[in-house]
């Protein structure tokens, strides 16, 4: 009897009688198969049945989509019985009630991203009891677990249109939050699923030669290396080049280990979807790393069907590649800034004293002194990008992606400290402005939006017709 091989085919793998092994790579969703997909969800307190004029009117853009995503960048937890603030913390502690639990169900989450920059904030019983918030309430949730393994894993969501799987990661997190695997008798670790990134500093040949005669200069500075263009001093890596910024080169290990989940998550499901929590190079920026658009098509060609991007709080462009959408950030969807409560450490870092100030008080002043803003300046006139977004609504026929809509939105900026953050629809004028700093970030990616009745429209041509 011959041995039945299986031969690559195209983006699958077949048996030599035809018969499809692994599962096709391909999107196999039914025709009408719809995506929402926002940004982050930085919010304490339930808002579903609160005050909040217009908010519906957003959540109406949810109805009839088959997934619903969000990055979930808070823990949620009762503060009494569960969970402590951590010394290594994502800049600040971010927490919700219980109550956000339910909440995240009634706006109609059924996806969350849980690998970020906060996800340890409250420890691993806060991250242990936010997994079994969002489990109680049937939201499907990845990036966070009980060892890599776990961390890395797809998950899965059924629909009526088909079934869709997950994978999160996150390349901005504290070192002390990464998750491991057993090695020998050595257990696991618990915690998100990293993608590590060195980061290398570009500066001018004058500087850079500069640079290398202070390392020289210090004791205990020895060359980590031989090559003549590169000065390691202090931990950092400097290069000579014509243009200073800065370049990231992913772990080669993280990368493989990515996309394999994605591949095995694409393997048993209809549509896959890759989403990765990344502040670099820094919020200031409304352009993506260096890195990730490489990342991210190869996300794809290991069977993503879109790809998602969350942490730098500010829009940036969308790609459309190999017919699948690429959001290389979709900003915050929820930013409520009052958080409470807080750890002592972040009143020590603001200046505050827990004796005398309030929790808001030391939001305040860290919305004040952190942040930086995309037009270079900081502190306390910030507001306006961090405050502005899409929802975005893409719609698959034939296996493909026919549209992405996008409806701008606005999270109440202007409104009392305590209120604001919940997005409602942006006005015509603000509305019209988003989409247009939309369309000049996705225009270098050969990307057209059009807008129409003060929504923006991305429409896909067939493959065929591509």
């Amino acid at each position: 009897m011959e041995k039945d091989i299986p031969v690559n085919v195209g983006n699958q793998v077949q048996s030599a009688d035809g018969f499809d092994t692994v599962g096709s790579l391909a999107t196999n969703v039914a025709d009408g198969f719809t995506m929402a997909a926002v940004g982050d969800l930085l919010y304490a307190r339930p808002v579903a049945n609160g005050y909040h004029p217009g908010l519906d009117d957003v959540l109406k853009v949810f109805e009839g989509a088959d997934v619903t995503f969000g990055n979930l960048e808070t823990n949620i937890l009762d503060i009494e019985s569960k969970g402590r603030p951590e010394a290594e913390y994502g800049g600040a502690y971010c927490i919700s009630a219980p109550e956000v639990g339910p909440d995240l169900k009634a706006m109609g989450f059924n996806m969350v991203s849980r690998a970020n920059n906060h996800t340890l904030d409250w420890s691993l019983e806060g991250m242990r009891e936010t997994s079994r918030a969002l489990d109680r309430n049937g939201i499907v949730h990845a990036g966070a677990g009980e060892n890599l393994a776990q961390a890395g894993a797809p998950r899965f969501l059924e629909t009526r249109r088909g079934r869709v799987a997950m994978v999160s990661s996150a390349s901005t997190f504290k070192a002390m939050a990464r998750a491991c695997d057993p090695a020998g008798e050595a257990p696991g670790r618990p915690g998100l699923n990293a993608l590590r990134l060195t980061m290398s500093i570009t500066v001018p040949p004058s500087m850079f030669d500069a640079l290398r005669s202070v390392r020289e200069a210090l004791p205990g500075e020895k060359p980590a290396t031989n090559d003549p263009n590169l000065v390691v001093l202090g931990g950092a890596i400097y290069r000579p080049g014509k243009n200073p910024g800065y370049s990231y080169e992913p772990n080669p290990r993280d990368v493989a280990n990515i996309l394999r989940n994605v591949r095995q998550g694409k393997q048993v499901s209809d549509f896959c979807i890759a989403t990765n929590h990344g502040h670099e190079p820094g919020e200031w920026s409304l352009e993506p790393p260096d890195y990730e658009q490489s990342f991210a098509r190869g996300a794809i060609d290991a069977g993503a069907d879109a790809y998602i991007v969350h942490g730098p709080h500010v829009l940036r462009g969308i790609e459309i590649y190999r017919g699948r959408p690429i959001f290389y950030s979709l900003g915050n969807f929820f930013c409520q800034d009052l958080r409470s409560p807080i750890g002592a450490d972040m009143y020590e870092v603001h200046g505050k004293d827990p004796r005398v100030n309030t929790d808001a008080e030391v939001t305040v002043g860290e919305l004040a002194n952190g942040y930086p803003r995309p037009d270079g300046l900081a502190g306390a006139q910030f507001g306006v990008e961090f405050y502005e977004s899409v929802v975005t609504v893409s719609r698959f026929e034939n296996n493909q992606i026919a549209e992405v809509r996008l409806y701008p939105i606005e999270l109440r900026r202007t409104m009392r400290f305590a209120n604001r953050g919940v997005p409602r629809l942006a006005p015509a004028p603000q509305g019209m402005a988003i989409l247009e700093r939309l369309q000049k970030l996705s225009k270098p990616f050969g990307t057209v939006i059009d807008i129409e009745d003060g929504v923006g429209l991305i429409r896909v041509a067939p493959r065929s017709q591509q």
